[in-house]
């Protein structure tokens, strides 16, 4: 008789307002005392299951958190009535700013960019909503040490860091071995359940093959997609509940892991090309049919893997690859505006650059694809024209007196450009254009100091990773550009997710990228800038996901009623409609008192 007056309770009820939960929990609390003493019901369990899963959840808590000693300090002493948490917190009920201020004071005191990164893992992990306060209002700050350059020093301990990461119970990753296949959809379904997830909208999936420009580093690679929905979530308001960070621990070929007694993913060679196929349609198979509108992004798989995988699934499956199409989108918006700086410096028409690649892998072959395409596109050019623009080497013949006006490393070899190459690019160039683009830090080509010594601070310069301003000979202080795919992904996932295409085509590829390359202004160029300041990132992502929409738009892809509402209307009508609904689609810290 008790069990029927009892409203179900699983995990899920954590997802509904806070007055449901309330509510909930008062009427199976109060006929739990009305039950005989001793008695044992299912609701008694639902209701201890229910504080257990209020006390754990980093979701819900709005604050539990042992190192920063702010557990449910947001809570008011009603609520923590209600909730039988009196006595488990002291007194004061504080604001999310003022939890914002102690977190980011303890997060400074910090003395490395590694005891930066497990102290933020920490809070992610007890105070989601605390954490993504911190990452939207100190984006600048933030992004180092949640992404590059601090995710490939994480990726690299993450077996020694993973048990400081999270408390018990709260899974940083969703961890698929090669040996889970058969069982896929229900381990996808009990981590979701378990992590506090609802349906998922986005997934970014590594096998660990190819980490930045760290190599093979199996299961460690984890850092990665959860780096990438972080930033998700701070760019572009992703719902963080609504991600899902996947790797996929197929073994590893690093010798060193293989030996190492404490590297945490499976000790056996990765499988043959026949195989990880098989295995990936598998996964692939199993995320859409738990999910059937999630958009899978792919993140460092080795090179032919990459493309494989693109090949395979880009034209039936609501997917796109990183390395490939957003690095190469990204790179093309940088390409974009200091072609606009070099024909104003220099008087060099687009048709007229060479442009040399250092480095001929994912990363590297999707650039150029892009920006080939590009002049095909936007100069109707024809592929045998474009192609000319284009020279893929190795450390050989860089630079020569009849090509390169362009140097782009994607390479993975740190301080592959020489003084001596830099000099000669600016011997030979009047605004001479280089994009050290490898990531890490201690990978990139060469650094913003040697690029703007030999060439007399006359370049045009991007990087895959922050490195310091310059300061030139007259006091003034340079910033360098990052090329860094940030300012694509986001945006490109926000107006997929926006507009439920159907596909990721290339049209929308080149829309982001013509997008982020619009949100320089002409004061911006001015000032030797060909990438926005991360102050705008947001901004930055809208305008990407604008960009996104009306193309998918333009090439039938839609499926949102809402949006193919609001396309009935002008292009200057659209526009305005367009950047509120994204807006209003975004998830902000600020907003989300549920949380």
């Amino acid at each position: 008789m008790f069990l029927n007056k009892v409203p179900s309770y699983s995990s899920t009820a954590l997802r509904y307002g806070g007055a449901h939960r309330r509510r909930w929990y008062a009427q199976a609390s109060t006929l739990l005392q009305e039950t005989p003493q001793g008695a044992t019901t299912c609701a008694g369990k639902a209701v201890k299951h229910f504080e257990g899963d209020l006390a754990r959840s980093s979701y819900y808590n709005q604050g539990k958190s042992i190192e920063l000693n702010m557990s449910s300090t947001k809570l008011s002493a009603q609520t923590r009535q209600e909730w039988g948490l009196q006595g488990m917190t002291p007194a004061a009920v504080e604001t999310l700013e003022t939890q914002k201020t102690r977190a980011l004071s303890l997060l400074r005191s910090k003395t490395t960019p590694l005891e930066k990164y497990i102290f933020l893992g920490q809070m992610r992990n007890s105070n989601t909503r605390l954490f993504y306060k911190l990452v939207n209002d100190q984006f600048e700050e933030i992004a180092p040490i949640i992404y590059t350059p601090t995710v490939g020093e994480a990726c690299v301990e993450y077996s020694n860091i993973y048990p400081f990461l999270a408390p018990p119970g709260a899974p940083d990753g969703l961890y698929i071995t090669i040996n889970d296949l058969p069982n896929l959809k229900d381990i996808i379904r009990n981590y979701c359940k378990k992590a506090g997830r609802e349906i998922p909208e986005i997934t970014v999936v590594s096998d660990g093959s190819r980490i930045l420009g760290l190599g093979d580093l199996g299961v460690n690679g984890i850092g990665i997609p959860i780096g990438k929905l972080q930033l998700y979530v701070g760019a572009a308001g992703i719902d963080p509940r609504k991600t899902l960070p996947i790797i996929l621990d197929f073994g590893t070929n690093n010798a060193k892991y293989l030996e190492d007694p404490l590297y945490l993913g499976l000790k056996q060679k990765r499988p043959d090309d026949a195989k990880f196929y098989d295995s990936m349609d598998q996964v692939m198979k199993a995320l859409y049919e738990v999910f059937p509108d999630i958009l899978v992004q792919f993140e460092d798989f080795q090179s032919d893997r990459a493309f494989g995988l693109l090949e395979k699934y880009q034209h039936n499956k609501l997917c796109f690859n990183d390395d490939i199409q957003g690095t190469g989108s990204v790179i093309l918006a940088g390409f974009i505006n200091a072609m606009r700086l070099a024909e104003e410096k220099a008087d060099i028409k687009p048709q007229d650059h060479r442009i040399v690649f250092f480095g001929a892998g994912s990363s590297a072959i999707g650039v150029g694809k892009q920006i080939q395409t590009y002049f095909m596109r936007r100069f109707g050019l024809s592929e045998h024209e474009a192609k000319k623009i284009f020279y893929y080497v190795d450390s050989k013949g860089l630079v020569t007196n009849d090509r390169g006006d362009k140097l782009i490393g994607l390479s993975g070899q740190g301080k592959a450009f020489t003084n001596t190459t830099l000099q000669k690019m600016g011997d030979l160039n009047k605004s001479p254009i280089i994009f050290p683009l490898s990531n890490p830090m201690t990978n990139a080509e060469c650094t913003f100091d040697q690029a703007m010594y030999n060439t007399d601070e006359r370049v045009i310069f991007a990087s895959g990773t922050a490195f310091p301003p310059y300061v030139s000979a007259s006091g003034k202080v340079v910033t360098a550009g990052q090329g860094n795919n940030m300012y694509i992904f986001p945006g490109l996932g926000l107006g997929t997710l926006v507009a439920k295409s159907r596909l990721v085509s290339d049209g929308m590829i080149f829309a982001a990228a013509e997008g982020l390359a619009s949100t320089l202004s002409l004061e911006d160029l001015e000032q030797g800038a060909i990438y926005p300041s991360l102050t705008r990132i947001r901004e930055v992502s809208i305008k990407v996901a604008m960009a996104v929409c009306r193309q998918a738009l333009e090439e039938d892809l839609v499926t949102n009623p809402a949006l193919l509402e609001l396309a009935k209307q002008g292009r200057s009508s659209l526009d305005q409609s367009l950047l509120k609904y994204i807006e209003n689609s975004m998830w902000d810290a600020d907003r989300d008192d549920n949380f």
